[in-house]
C-alpha cells in the first residue's frame, strides 16, 4: 500500500496551568519529560505524523495557555481545531473542576460537534489522587468525549494511543478525503504565529 498524506489537522490541549500539557506534547513528539517544565505563557505547537491504515495524517499539537491571568489568550488559538483534549491533574481537584469552564469556552468558539478527549494526567502519582478515575470517566461521558488516564512521565505510549483513538474517531466521522481548505487555514495560522513571535522577540 502506497502511503499518502491525507490531511493536516489541528489538535489542541486545554486545561489549567501545571496539568502537564507541555510534557504530554513533548513525549508524544519525540521529546523528553521535563520534571521542572515551566507553565506556558504563550501558545505553541509541535508536529507529529500518524499512520492510519497507510494514510499519513500531519497533526499540529497545540499547547495552550492555562494560567488564569492569560487564559483569555488561549481562545485566540481555538479556531480551526479538529480535536480538543481537555487535560487535568488527578492530584489536583481544582484542575478537574476547572474543565467545565474550558469546555464552555470551547463550545462557544467551536460548537459541540468536534472530537473531544479528556485526559487525567499524572497517573504515576496515583497515591496522591484527588480525582477518582470513575469521576473523570463520568465527566467525559457527559460531554461526549473519550477518556483516558495518562502519565507524561512514564507512559508516553499511552498518550500516543489516545491520540490515535481520537484521530480514528475523526476519520470515522469525517472520512479520509483531503481537506484542502483546512490545510491552507492551518498553514496560514502557523505562519501568522511565527511572525507574531518574531516581532515580539518571543522564543
Amino acid at each position: 500500500m502506497n502511503e499518502q498524506i491525507v490531511a493536516d489537522l489541528k489538535v489542541i490541549l486545554i486545561g489549567n496551568s501545571g496539568v502537564g500539557k507541555t510534557n504530554l506534547i513533548n513525549i508524544s513528539t519525540g521529546g523528553e519529560f521535563n520534571e521542572t517544565e515551566k507553565s506556558s505563557t504563550t501558545a505553541s505547537y509541535s508536529k507529529k505524523q500518524m499512520n492510519i491504515d497507510g494514510d499519513i495524517y500531519n497533526l499540529s499539537l497545540w499547547d495552550t495557555i492555562g494560567q488564569e491571568k492569560l487564559r483569555h489568550l488561549s481562545k485566540l488559538f481555538f479556531k480551526n481545531s479538529k480535536i480538543v483534549i481537555f487535560v487535568y491533574d488527578i492530584t489536583q481537584k481544582a484542575t478537574f473542576e476547572g474543565l467545565n469552564t474550558w469546555y464552555e469556552e470551547v463550545k462557544q468558539e467551536l460548537g459541540e460537534d468536534i472530537i473531544k478527549g479528556v485526559a487525567g494526567n499524572k497517573q504515576d502519582l496515583f497515591m496522591h489522587e484527588e480525582v477518582p478515575e470513575e469521576e473523570g470517566a463520568k465527566y467525559a461521558e457527559s460531554i461526549n468525549a473519550k477518556f483516558r488516564l495518562t502519565s507524561a512521565k512514564n507512559d508516553g505510549e499511552g498518550f500516543i494511543n489516545f491520540l490515535e483513538l481520537l484521530l480514528k474517531e475523526y476519520i470515522n466521522k469525517n472520512g479520509k478525503k483531503p481537506k484542502i481548505n483546512d490545510r491552507l487555514k492551518l498553514v496560514n495560522e502557523e505562519h501568522e504565529m511565527k511572525n507574531t513571535k518574531s516581532k515580539s522577540g518571543c522564543c
